[in-house]
C-alpha cells in the first residue's frame, strides 16, 4: 500500500510540475494585461459586436475577462453593471461554454489536441449559442436581481506591485492545482492498481458507446465532468498515456468537454446572478452529446471508406 500511495504522490508532483510549467506563464501574463491598455482595447473593439447577439456594450467587459482569466472573473463583472435576466442569460450561456481559454487551451495541447481546435469550438458554441437565444427567447426584459455576491477591485500602484501580483495569482494558481491534483493522483494509483478503474470505466462504457468514443477514456470523461479541464488535466494526460487512449478518442473526448465540463461547479456558480441554471445546464450537455455524436459519425465514417478504399486497392494490386 505504501507503494502505491508513493508512486501515486510521484506522478501528482511529476503532473503538477508539467502543467505548472503552461499555468505560471499564462496567469502571469494575463494577470499584467488587466492593469495595461490593452485588455480595455480588447473590450472597446468587441463592444459594437455585442449588439448582434442581443447585448449592449458593456457585456464585452464580462466576456473578455471571462475568456481571459476564468468564470469567477466574469462573474464580477457582471454585476458590475445593470443587465437584464436575458443579457445575464446570454453572458452565462457564452462564458460557459467559453472561459478560461488560454490555461484550459494549452492544457488541451498536452494531450494531444490541437489549441486552435478547441478555442475555435469554444467560441462557435458561445456565439452561436448567444445568437440563437436572441433570437428565440422573447422574455427575460426585467432587471436582474443579483444574490449575496459581490465584486471587489484590486488597485495597484506602479509596475513592480502588478508584476508582483501577477506572480502571486500565478504561485497561489499552481499551489491550488497542487492541492487537488496530488490527492487525486494518489487515489487515480489506488483505483488503478486495485482494479477499481476498470469497473468504473465499464459502469461508464454505455455512455460512451453512444458517443462513439471508446470506453478506455472513460477516465478521462469523468475527471473532465466533474472537476474540469484545467484540474482534471492531470488524470487526462495519465490515462492517455497509460489507458492507450486513441487519437480520435482523445479528441472527442476533448470535444465534449470543452462544450460540458466541470458540471456541477460551473453551474452553481450562475445562481446567485439571479438566472435559471437547469436551462443553462440543459444547454450545454444537449450541445455537447449532439455536437460529439455528429462528430464521431462523421469522423467513423471517413475511417470506413478509407478502410475500403485500402482493401479495393489492394485487392486490385493483387489481381
Amino acid at each position: 500500500m505504501l507503494g502505491i500511495l508513493n508512486r501515486g504522490l510521484q506522478q501528482g508532483l511529476k503532473t503538477t510540475g508539467t502543467l505548472g510549467k503552461v499555468i505560471f506563464p499564462v496567469t502571469l501574463i494575463v494577470t499584467i494585461l488587466q492593469f495595461t491598455p490593452v485588455l480595455p482595447w480588447i473590450i472597446n473593439l468587441l463592444s459594437p459586436a455585442m449588439g448582434l447577439i442581443g447585448l449592449p456594450g458593456e457585456a464585452a467587459v464580462p466576456i473578455v475577462l471571462g475568456n481571459t482569466l476564468n468564470l469567477y472573473a466574469g462573474i464580477a463583472a457582471i454585476i458590475s453593471f445593470e443587465f437584464t435576466v436575458k443579457e445575464v442569460f446570454i453572458i452565462a450561456v457564452m462564458l460557459s461554454f467559453s472561459h478560461n481559454l488560454f490555461i484550459e487551451s494549452a492544457v488541451a495541447t498536452k494531450v494531444g489536441v490541437k489549441w486552435w481546435v478547441i478555442v475555435g469550438i469554444r467560441i462557435g458554441l458561445a456565439m452561436a449559442a448567444a445568437s440563437i437565444i436572441n433570437l428565440v427567447w422573447n422574455g427575460g426584459a426585467e432587471m436582474a436581481q443579483y444574490g449575496f455576491v459581490s465584486s471587489s477591485e484590486v488597485v495597484l500602484n506602479g509596475w513592480l506591485e502588478i508584476a508582483m501580483h501577477g506572480v502571486q495569482t500565478a504561485l497561489i494558481a499552481i499551489f491550488q492545482l497542487a492541492l487537488i491534483v496530488i490527492p487525486l493522483m494518489i487515489i487515480m494509483q489506488y483505483m488503478r492498481e486495485l482494479g477499481w478503474l476498470d469497473v468504473l470505466s465499464n459502469k461508464f462504457a454505455p455512455f460512451m458507446k453512444v458517443l462513439g468514443i471508446d470506453k478506455k477514456a472513460s477516465m478521462t470523461m469523468v475527471a473532465g465532468l466533474t472537476i474540469g479541464l484545467a484540474y482534471g488535466a492531470g488524470l487526462m494526460i495519465q490515462a492517455v498515456k497509460e489507458d492507450n487512449v486513441s487519437k480520435k478518442d482523445m479528441y472527442l473526448t476533448l470535444i465534449f468537454l470543452v462544450s460540458c465540463h466541470a458540471v456541477v461547479e460551473d453551474t452553481l456558480v450562475f445562481i446567485p446572478l439571479g438566472i435559471p441554471v437547469l436551462p443553462l445546464l440543459a444547454i450545454r450537455l444537449g450541445t455537447a452529446i449532439i455536437l460529439t455524436m455528429a462528430i464521431a459519425y462523421i469522423w467513423n465514417s471517413k475511417e470506413r471508406k478509407k478502410r475500403k478504399e485500402a482493401i479495393h486497392e489492394h485487392s486490385y494490386h493483387t489481381l
